[in-house]
């Protein structure tokens, strides 16, 4: 699950969306709030842990190491562009999760897969969280798969309908805004039987 942006005054409403996805089964909650001050994301990423105890989910923050750390979260995602991801490894505790979104084949064979431990792929199908974005489509997606020994998910236009076309092109699963934060009991049901929990 991928929060979506928001204002400080819809914190309580975003941990509560949180604390129902992870009760449902989602296993990453990736804490994407470039709009928020540093002191109220340090509060958001502390309430999406309370809100995800007892479960198997775990919370990542985007791009911002000094948060995740500041508030014990479980790993940070970067953007295609960002830093290298040896750097954070380097300050980071054992245990803690690094991904990177990419947005081509070419930008998953640059990933470093020794540092890394998944890619974000995408975006895959059209979004209205990102019009007009050029998509890469059900066999780019394969294609990138095929580059790297590392766990890729998809993401972008994420459906119920489209989780089959996914599946067969070999993703490791899929990240989302609108599909968890509406539907989760649905949507992680339907994401199990395709990828079932090891």
């Amino acid at each position: 699950m991928v929060t979506p942006a928001i204002l400080p005054e819809h914190v309580p409403a975003l941990v509560a969306t949180i604390g129902a996805a992870a009760s449902a089964g989602v296993d990453l909650v990736q804490v994407r709030q470039p709009a928020l001050d540093t002191r109220t994301l340090v509060a958001v990423v502390r309430g999406a842990l309370e809100a995800v105890q007892g479960t198997r989910a775990r919370v990542l923050v985007n791009e911002r190491l000094d948060v995740a750390l500041a508030a014990g979260a479980h790993g940070v995602h970067l953007k295609e562009d960002s830093m290298p991801a040896a750097r954070l490894r380097a300050a980071a505790p054992r245990g803690f999760l690094i991904g990177r979104s990419v947005h081509s084949v070419d930008a998953v064979r640059r990933a470093d897969v020794e540092t890394l431990d998944y890619l974000v792929f995408g975006t895959v199908f059209e979004t209205p969280s990102k019009p007009g974005r050029e998509v890469a489509g059900a066999d780019a997606l394969a294609a990138a798969v095929r580059e790297t020994r590392l766990p890729v998910l998809a993401i972008g236009g994420m459906t119920l309908d489209r989780l089959a076309p996914v599946s067969r092109a070999g993703a490791a699963g899929i990240a989302a805004i609108r599909l968890f934060a509406d539907h989760a009991d649905r949507a992680v049901t339907d994401v199990r039987r395709l990828w079932p929990v090891s």
